[in-house]
């Protein structure tokens, strides 16, 4: 069992018959979801919120009943990836390209546990480059915007074509080097007109589980 799949399946420890979870997107969250696939074949009745399409589609071949986020008044525990993890358990999540759908998710959820290898741990944020979701239009000028945040901005492509998430909208990674107050930086992006949300989630995570190569876990809690 590697790092990823050893965090996964801590996670897994907190989910009890009849929840109500959300699906994180990613290498590490797809392991929750096959995890998750083996307790519904034992019997459980588990009703999910995927954070994206691609999820959706996994969690839906494995048997998992994925509902809309509007059908549900809640969520229990959302159970998703991150890109970087610091001290304070604040994240930057997004590298996957679906980090509206995923700070949505866990907006509506009592609980976030955040499962990543151990190698996601930071003393700072910043290293891995922040990503920012953008409506198409103008995204140039919006481009420019968060340039004077600070920063280095490329448009995300994937095969040589504009990478656009699942609502509509294109990601613009923002190098930052370092993200000493990730508050106060998530706050200043999203006052950007044309910013949709970014990857900055700042006192979301209830518990992190971060998974070592050896097959053991480390767990904190806020």
């Amino acid at each position: 069992m590697n790092a990823k799949q050893a965090a996964a399946y801590k996670a897994i420890e907190y989910i009890k018959d009849g929840m109500i979870v959300g699906l994180g997107t990613g290498s590490t969250a797809y392991w929750a979801v096959q995890y998750l696939a083996e307790k519904v074949k034992q019997g459980w009745q588990l009703t999910a919120v995927a954070t994206s399409e691609e999820t959706e589609k996994i969690a839906l071949q494995c048997g998992i009943t994925v509902v809309s986020l509007d059908t549900v008044d809640h969520i229990d525990i959302d159970i998703d990836g991150a890109d970087e993890i610091d001290d304070n358990m604040n994240l930057v999540k997004g590298g996957g390209g679906a980090l509206l759908r995923e700070k949505i998710v866990a907006a509506a959820s009592r609980e976030l546990i955040v499962i990543a290898g151990d190698n996601k741990r930071v003393e700072v944020l910043g290293k891995f480059p922040l990503p920012v979701e953008v409506i198409p239009f103008g995204w140039q000028h919006t481009a420019g915007q968060l340039a004077a945040l600070g920063c280095s901005t490329s448009l995300r492509k994937k095969d040589e074509k504009m990478f656009i998430t699942d609502s509509g909208n294109y990601i613009i990674d923002c190098h930052f080097g370092a993200i000493p107050q990730p508050a106060m930086l998530e706050q200043r992006i999203n006052n950007i007109p044309g910013v949709v949300d970014n990857g900055l989630f700042v006192k979301r995570a209830t518990m992190v589980i971060l998974g070592c190569d050896d097959g053991t876990v480390k767990t904190f809690t806020r």
